[in-house]
């Protein structure tokens, strides 16, 4: 049959981005230009592969289906019924999960809004939760506040006590938690870090939810690629629920996910189900739960178990060549994929060696270290393997990038030496015109091109700027 033309008011619907928004298509290309051209070492980022990319840009966009499967609020739903329970069966595979004990909602929008999803069904306003500060490596919803402001909407609708990492070792006191948790009596006690480089103790976390009948949570973004390649502990075994980014080490589209248990009793299933919708958010985005879908299917594969052994692989070698440059890590190494460089040693923030590092093309993110008073100005960067493992970078690889940041370090020195004042406005207006600056950005971007990057062919970038 023939189909009929597109009304002259409605071509802009069959016209390609870049001949419709050229200043958009621009946008993008620039962006692929700069993924490509530098290193990417923010722990909490990584690369998807172009399987993954289509998923997510599919007319799958263009469905409305509040509800779930075979209950929705809209009909020309069942495809999108397939889809996601194609996506659920996935998610337990990934983590050799029974589906008789465990379950999974996939359509939470990001993991702060699976974290405060599984808070809104696990525990009432005002009850009590213990999560790790996020000075010693915690994330801002496991309870986050300082003294003067309730920061994250954990503790602006819950009772939020902190616990913290030993600051000589870097490791979680588990001694004070539980000494602390007996006096405070949480209803819920949360694991699970933004920046820990070391494992949890989920069973002695399960003793201490035990002695206040408190439930058990792990929020497992950081390192769930690394559970489901069997190169970290796994907490299904402890937890009651668990929540994960999908964007990390798993190396998905930007999501998150909610595993509940199913057999203790509690009807955790539709209390979970109620707070991710209504409660919490309207109409699943069913492009991205296909990108989910696609993504859990690689972390499935031999191939995926690979990649996170080489993922930790390149995080120790990384660890230990800055360490043979006399520099502090917390905890003296990494079990995982993340690295959290302390640089008080220094007298250098992290604020400013992540300016520096942007100049040259090293993409970081300052961070916190314990014993930090303020995150805008902290004592430390993080630093992760993921991204740049997924671009096929080895060991030796990562022994040549602590050479880079070194010798960033050194020039930042040399740098807050020369502007005679420690204020950040000083430091950048001493950094312009540096040769060392420019020669160091020269090998970092020759160095990042040398190296294949997923999701899309560099040598077809029509970029716009030079970089």
């Amino acid at each position: 049959m023939s189909v009929k033309p597109v009304d002259p008011w409605n071509t802009c619907l069959n016209t390609s981005l870049e001949q419709e928004d050229p200043e958009i298509f621009s946008i993008v290309e620039n962006e692929k230009l700069r993924q490509w051209s530098g290193l990417e070492l923010i722990a909490s980022e990584n690369f998807t592969s172009q399987a993954v990319i289509e998923a997510n840009g599919t007319p799958l966009t263009n469905k409305y289906s509040e509800g779930l499967p075979g209950a929705r609020y809209y009909g020309g739903n069942e495809f999108i019924d397939e889809l996601e329970r194609l996506c659920q069966k996935r998610a337990l595979e990934a983590f050799g999960l029974n589906p008789e004990v465990w379950g999974v909602n996939v359509q939470p929008y990001s993991g702060s809004t699976a974290n405060f999803a599984a808070l809104t069904a696990l525990i009432k306003p005002q009850d009590r939760l213990m999560g790790l500060d996020l000075p010693s490596g915690g994330h801002l919803t496991h309870g986050y506040q300082t003294q003067k402001k309730k920061i994250s909407s954990s503790s602006i609708y819950f009772t939020s006590m902190p616990y913290q990492v030993d600051p000589t070792t870097g490791l979680i006191d588990y001694k004070r938690l539980e000494e602390n948790a007996a006096l405070f009596r949480p209803q819920l006690l949360i694991c699970g870090a933004s920046a820990y480089p070391a494992e949890w103790e989920y069973d002695t976390l399960r003793k201490i939810a035990d002695q206040h009948s408190a439930y058990l949570m792990c929020d497992m973004a950081h390192i769930s690629g690394l559970i489901a390649g069997n190169e970290a502990l796994s907490p299904f075994e402890f937890c009651d629920i668990v929540t994960t980014t999908t964007h990390k080490t798993l190396r998905g589209p930007r999501a998150g996910l909610i595993f509940f248990r199913r057999d203790k009793g509690d009807d955790l299933e539709n209390r979970v189900n109620q707070a991710v919708f209504p409660s919490c958010q309207g109409g699943p985005h069913n492009n991205t739960i296909a990108a989910i879908a696609v993504a859990l299917k690689q972390a499935a594969s031999p191939e995926f178990k690979q990649y996170a052994k080489q993922v930790r692989a390149n995080a120790l070698a990384l660890a230990k060549a800055l360490s043979n440059y006399g520099y502090k890590l917390a905890t003296g190494t990494t079990v995982n994929h993340l690295i959290l460089w302390d640089l008080k040693p220094q007298k250098l923030t992290g604020s400013k060696l992540e300016r520096i590092c942007d100049m040259v093309n090293i993409t970081i993110n300052k961070n916190s270290i314990a014993g930090d008073k303020s995150a805008v100005t902290p004592g430390g960067v993080r630093l992760g393997s993921s991204a740049l493992t997924s671009r096929s970078l080895k060991e030796e690889d990562f022994v040549k990038i602590a050479e880079f940041l070194h010798r960033t370090v050194q020039i930042a020195l040399a740098v807050q030496e020369k502007s005679g004042s420690k204020l950040m406005k000083d430091f950048v207006a001493a950094l312009q015109g540096n040769e060392e600056i420019a020669q160091l950005r020269k090998e970092v971007i020759e160095f990042a091109r040398s190296f294949p990057m997923p999701g899309f062919d560099p040598t077809k970038i029509k970029a716009t700027v030079a970089i």
